[in-house]
């Protein structure tokens, strides 16, 4: 057990060979953190933050060589299928393990992109990675804003050069090995005018009978004419409470695409967002939740329109099964400014038992007359006459429901890259 303390904190900093203004920035984030309480909405958290370990350090250095990274670590990763992923498609890959990252390989080492881990960027771009961080994503926002401020470690930071278009995308892959873990990384991705990147992220965690916390902090930053697709495929075990908070600004005529897949975790509070700053930036999302016993997946996002002509729309598909609760939270703001958007929510839900439960919770503000924003919300039941359509020829009824389940996440699914795609099929079967 690790007390939160400011020796603590300084600690990690001084391990970290971090400049002062970091440390600094550490502890005001510890103070916010000890002031602020759990949000007032949403899926009640009971975590002991005392039965926390808060920073985990590991016998393997961050190398670009994998025959170097430590032998259980490499083996952790083979056995997730990460190592294969990297060799057929990936331009890059970042491999965090417990707070540190210890693998980072990218194809073209020529290249003016920059992708590294956050702690490296700290060190060898420092002045980039100050103009970035904690820049849209303040520290004092919420507790687990602070707490990530506090005691950040790992994540991605990317750069994409002006006119730089990659032909494959890059990824990063967390994993929690230990339980009561805290893994807090900060990911910054800034992609300049008229460049475009594709970023996979993929979360998986053992599963103990104590619980662990992933809150995390994403920022990123679209130039004019520049595109980025952020897709994730979080499958923490059920005794993670992941509490995550992404956010985007997308600048002139940018297109920023969240693919947002929930499927593990005990509790997640997670609603990535879009300001579309520039004049006809586009912000999109789309996002299952997958709630199954003793699980409260609380999900959603937020598009803030402040350019004219922007447009942005979120889809979101919830299942519920086993007493599973699924939830959609949103907001979707058209400012005063913002003439001439349009904005288009749609929320299904699927429950498929009498147990289970779900709910929408959508905020839509408009604040001009030439704008327009279009809310669908559909909740419904397991449709008795198609699953006896299906179980008449011969499929079992748990075939069944899962044919439907599938059928029901298919635009979704198409969203994602192949293997990710297979990849959550099996997830999904094994629930």
């Amino acid at each position: 057990m690790q007390k939160i303390d400011k020796k603590y904190v300084y600690e990690i900093s001084k391990k970290k060979e971090e400049p002062e203004w970091m440390l600094n920035f550490r502890l005001q984030a510890l103070d916010k953190f000890n002031s602020l309480d759990n949000p007032n909405f949403g899926p009640k958290l009971n975590i002991d933050f005392q039965a926390i370990t808060y920073y985990k350090d590991n016998k393997s250095k961050m190398t670009d060589d994998w025959e170097k990274v430590d032998t259980d670590i490499r083996n952790t990763f083979c056995n997730l299928g990460v190592v294969k992923a990297e060799q057929e498609y990936l331009y890059g890959v970042t491999n965090q393990f417990e707070s540190e990252v210890v693998y980072h390989n990218i194809k073209d080492k020529n290249s003016k992109v920059i992708f590294t881990s956050s702690d490296e960027a700290l060190k060898k771009y420092p002045e980039l990675f100050k103009k970035y961080f904690n820049n849209l994503v303040k520290y004092d926002e919420n507790k687990y804003t602070a707490l990530n401020g506090a005691f950040w470690s790992g994540g991605s930071f990317i750069y994409i050069p002006k006119h730089t278009k990659l032909d494959r995308p890059l990824q990063s892959y967390f994993r929690i090995d230990s339980e009561n873990l805290g893994q807090f990384e900060r990911t910054i991705i800034i992609v300049d005018d008229y460049a475009e990147v594709e970023y996979i992220e993929g979360c998986t965690a053992k599963s103990y009978s104590q619980t662990s916390l992933h809150a995390g902090v994403v920022e990123i930053y679209v130039g004019k004419q520049a595109k980025c697709k952020y897709s994730t495929i979080q499958n923490w075990s059920k005794d993670v409470y992941n509490l995550v908070t992404k956010r985007a600004i997308v600048e002139e005529d940018g297109v920023m695409e969240w693919i947002d897949g929930n499927v593990g975790s005990l509790v997640t509070m997670k609603y990535p967002s879009c300001i579309l700053k520039g004049d006809r930036a586009v912000g999109n999302s789309i996002s299952i939740a997958y709630a199954s016993e003793g699980q409260v997946l609380d999900a959603g996002a937020k598009m803030i329109h402040i350019g004219k002509n922007t447009k942005s729309n979120i889809v979101s598909k919830s299942i519920s099964l086993n007493g599973g609760v699924s939830i959609y939270r949103g907001t979707t703001k058209i400012t005063k400014g913002a003439l001439n958007s349009k904005a288009t929510v749609k929320c299904d839900t699927i429950i498929l038992d009498e147990k289970s439960k779900s709910d929408t919770f959508p905020n839509n503000i408009l604040e001009n007359s030439s704008s327009t924003i279009e809310h669908e919300a559909t909740i419904s039941k397991v449709n008795k006459e198609q699953l006896f359509y299906l179980m008449s020829k011969g499929l079992s009824e748990n075939l069944a429901k899962e044919l439907l389940v599938m059928g029901f996440i298919n635009d979704f699914k198409h969203e994602l890259p192949l293997e990710y795609a297979v990849e959550l099929n099996r997830l999904l079967k094994s629930y």
